[in-house]
């Protein structure tokens, strides 16, 4: 293991467990435990538990906190009431992602955001660089909490039987604070599995505690391998493949989450832009014919000519099809366009299709 990677306040429950331990975003996290299909398959049909203290977490507090987030935020917090959650990304002036991130409303005057682990620092200081003439107060908490991210159509059960914690009442991207043993704990209806599912924050001594009551209850424990191929089924971006500094929301198909009828965010102009004029690229759906299983890097070619890459390439565990995400140059990003993936020395035949491979189950 290389020395200078951040350990979870979980890791040596992961290495107890006998995980597959591997470099993550400046962290060692469990790749797998069984394996990737067999945890991926407890998530969609029943529940599975992950580590997910890696993440970040910022929170926002003072007068002008509604103002600044939305000043920073692509989507619109405005008017929303106390404990709703919103997606969205943070954008440089040329509307490049900075990151993507949860923002929970907390009150008007304080906001919690949740950002992710590779780029905390590098967010930590864009957020406080651009509150200057803002009156907040900018708390980077990462190293406080640790969380835990239960997911699957039985999450709702594990949650109130296993934890004893009263979710039922919380609806899809909201949140409620609870007092549990002492201490404020947050507890979201969030996840990024296409499945209901809850995101739990504590001190480290709860996450402890929360995560060895989900194991004697024989929840199945969940690596980072499977949250990938879960959150690229269901055509949720990961930042550093669908989503970077030069890639923007309008690029990435994903300009629902960007509200341009707000007044002024960083990087508006330009995604104003963007959406008026059209973009060069987008990210579309990819489906291979056959069994060749396509990687992110791997050139996507029409009549020998390259238009495009993978930006992540599985067989999906779901559906048994080998699809892809792909950043693909105008005007071959067209549902249905015939296009041929690169692998190696040889080209495989493949169609453009939507980035969603599988329907999501969220509890409406």
């Amino acid at each position: 293991m290389e020395e200078n990677l951040t350990k979870t306040c979980l890791h040596d429950r992961h290495v107890a467990l006998g995980a597959l331990m591997s470099p993550f975003g400046g962290f060692d996290m469990p790749i797998q435990y069984k394996g990737i299909t067999e945890e991926h398959n407890a998530v969609r049909h029943e529940v599975g538990v992950f580590d997910v203290s890696h993440m970040g977490e910022v929170r926002v507090k003072g007068a002008d906190a509604c103002k600044f987030v939305n000043h920073i935020f692509v989507n619109d917090v405005t008017g929303a009431p106390d404990g709703q959650i919103f997606y969205g990304m943070m954008c440089n002036e040329k509307g490049g992602t900075v990151d993507d991130l949860l923002v929970y409303k907390v009150s008007d005057d304080e906001y919690f955001l949740v950002i992710n682990a590779s780029n905390i620092a590098k967010d930590v200081d864009w957020i406080l660089k651009n509150s200057e003439g803002f009156d907040v107060e900018i708390i980077d908490q990462s190293p406080y909490y640790g969380e835990v991210a239960i997911q699957g159509p039985k999450a709702e059960e594990t949650v109130e039987q296993v934890l004893n914690i009263p979710v039922k009442d919380i609806p899809f991207y909201n949140f409620k604070t609870i007092h549990i043993d002492g201490e404020d704990i947050i507890v979201s209806r969030t996840g990024y599995t296409g499945e209901d599912g809850f995101e739990v924050y504590g001190s480290h001594d709860f996450t402890r505690k929360t995560w060895d009551k989900l194991m004697d209850a024989s929840v199945q424990p969940c690596g980072l391998g499977c949250r990938d191929t879960l959150r690229f089924e269901v055509g949720l971006p990961l930042y550093g493949d669908e989503l970077s500094e030069d890639i923007t929301p309008i690029e990435a198909s994903l300009s629902m989450f960007v509200k341009l009828d707000k007044p002024e965010f960083i990087g508006k102009e330009a995604l104003a832009t963007q959406k008026a004029d059209g973009v060069k690229r987008r990210i579309v759906g990819i489906e291979l014919e056959g069994n060749a299983i396509p990687r992110h890097g791997y050139p996507v070619e029409i009549d020998g000519k390259q238009i495009g890459e993978i930006t992540t390439g599985y067989r999906s565990i779901s559906t048994g099809k080998s699809v892809a995400m792909a950043m693909i140059e105008k005007p071959y990003d067209k549902l249905g366009t015939n296009v041929e993936v690169r692998i190696r020395k040889k080209t495989f035949p493949a169609k453009v299709i939507k980035k969603r491979f599988y329907d999501k189950n969220y509890k409406k």
